[in-house]
């Protein structure tokens, strides 16, 4: 990560002195400005790591202008560099918020190891309010983006059952957002005061899934050499979230099955009965009325999880929501990488709404979080993106080109047409057509439900 640093001085000398000192760090950009408003508008703008400065600002007295400084950025260090020498102003200096106070001329690298620590504090500031704001927004819905109806909905499922206690199953692809829909339950319920306990049935082995979920005494099986507390009771007083419970063996759904009925268990290798208060949120990418036709999933098990069920739709089916979902990971990752807040290129976005993420919205957010490293400038363009989601859109567009003309032989006329037009007028005829059936409307056109709703809201208003 490259740190940002202001320096400012009325005299030139010293300004080149500084930028000359860092000019082989790569890790380090020096800026400069010499006038009040140019540095406000640094603070206010940028994002700095640090300011050096001398403190005579024109028009404003020495203290005033590192209080508002501070006012603006209060984690934002100073290192006052001057050539005064006066004990009480380097205090009041100190008291005010500078990190440092150093005199001119330099001693040996004072400045190079004050500018060192501040960077390595701001780095740490920075982190800490990053962590602070994911601890507070993460595990709400408003976390949760999405303006299209069927995100919609989930929203306000999530909500109505979040203030009760009942078993919800939230099924959905991978990727999709299951366990963030689960966190927000929880943390919305009157439980968000007890623990939430998760476990991907899918990443453990069978032989230790039960042991990981029940626990065990010690003396159990060879290893267990104390006593372990499993996932139930460590979500006791809270949730137990059980993520791909399709990949649960049926002797340990049997076991799941009577802690749900009885609230009570046995640890592995124990013959004393434990009482556990959990809320069960469980989530599955499979369809499990297939697993319980084929004997793969227990039927009684099934409905005592299947009390609430929500379903999370794929993000093809959702395009509206591609944009707002990418803008917000551009967001969150330039902040958490201590870089500008970048701008996505019309044909980045254009790309981005036409591909059919099969991965859903942890594939966006991790091509997003690409191309944010990626991104030197202040833009995000097509060269940030994998080469393959290029190569894909490139194609959808030209297939779905070739087929518009090979069904329509349309010669462009000497004044030329609106694309915009002509979309809006397929769409509407397609109402038209299918006597305003959205769903055949769709077929008509060769689209999504969900995108030819957006196109139709897109026009809507025109």
């Amino acid at each position: 990560m490259v740190s940002r640093v202001l320096v400012t001085d009325d005299e030139e000398r010293i300004i080149r002195n500084v930028k000359a000192m860092f000019s082989e760090m790569d890790d380090i950009e020096v800026v400069d400005a010499q006038d009040l408003t140019s540095i406000v508008d640094f603070v206010e703008r940028e994002k700095l790591h640090l300011i050096i400065t001398d403190l005579r600002v024109p028009k404003m007295g020495r203290l005033e202008f590192l209080k508002q400084i501070k006012s603006m950025d209060s984690e934002l260090p100073v290192i006052v560099v001057t050539g005064d020498e006066s004990i009480e102003t380097a205090v009041e200096s100190m008291k005010e918020g500078a990190f440092d106070y150093i005199i001119r001329p330099f001693e040996g690298e004072s400045l190079s190891v004050a500018v060192a620590k501040a960077l390595k504090m701001r780095s740490l500031a920075m982190e800490n309010r990053y962590l602070r704001k994911e601890l507070e927004s993460h595990y709400n819905f408003g976390n949760i983006i999405g303006n299209s109806p069927k995100i919609l909905e989930v929203l306000l499922l999530a909500g109505d059952v979040s203030r009760t206690d009942s078993t919800v199953f939230v099924y959905g692809e991978s990727g999709t957002g299951k366990e963030l829909v689960a966190r927000a339950i929880h943390f919305n319920s009157l439980r968000k005061g007890g623990p939430l306990v998760a476990i991907n049935c899918a990443a453990l082995p069978e032989t230790l899934l039960e042991s990981e979920l029940f626990g065990y005494e010690k003396g159990a099986f060879t290893g267990a050499e104390k006593c372990k507390k499993g996932r139930f009771e460590l979500a006791n007083s809270g949730t137990l979230f059980l993520d791909e419970i399709s990949e649960m063996n049926l002797v340990v759904q049997a076991k799941v099955l009577r802690l749900i009925e009885e609230r009570e268990l046995e640890r592995l290798g124990g013959s004393e009965t434990v009482s556990v208060d959990v809320r069960i949120i469980c989530a599955s990418n499979k369809n499990l009325e297939e697993y319980v036709k084929k004997g793969q999933f227990r039927e009684d098990l099934y409905y005592r999880l299947n009390v609430f069920p929500i379903n999370i739709p794929p993000l093809r089916d959702r395009p509206e929501d591609v944009l707002q979902l990418a803008k917000s990971f551009v967001s969150q990752f330039s902040e958490k990488m201590g870089k500008l807040q970048l701008r996505v290129s019309k044909n980045v976005e254009n790309i981005l709404f036409s591909s059919r993420w099969d991965g859903n919205v942890r594939e966006l957010r991790n091509c997003i979080e690409r191309a944010v490293i990626l991104c030197k400038g202040d833009m995000i363009t097509e060269d940030h993106l994998p080469i393959s989601l290029v190569k894909e859109s490139a194609s959808s567009f030209d297939h779905g080109k070739d087929r518009a003309y090979k069904m329509m032989n349309i010669n462009l006329p000497p004044e030329g047409i609106s694309i915009d037009e002509l979309e809006k007028h397929l769409v509407l005829q397609a109402l038209k057509k299918s006597k305003n059936n959205k769903t055949k409307a769709a077929k008509l056109l060769g689209l999504s439900r969900g995108t030819f709703r957006y196109r139709l809201e897109k026009y809507a208003h025109n």
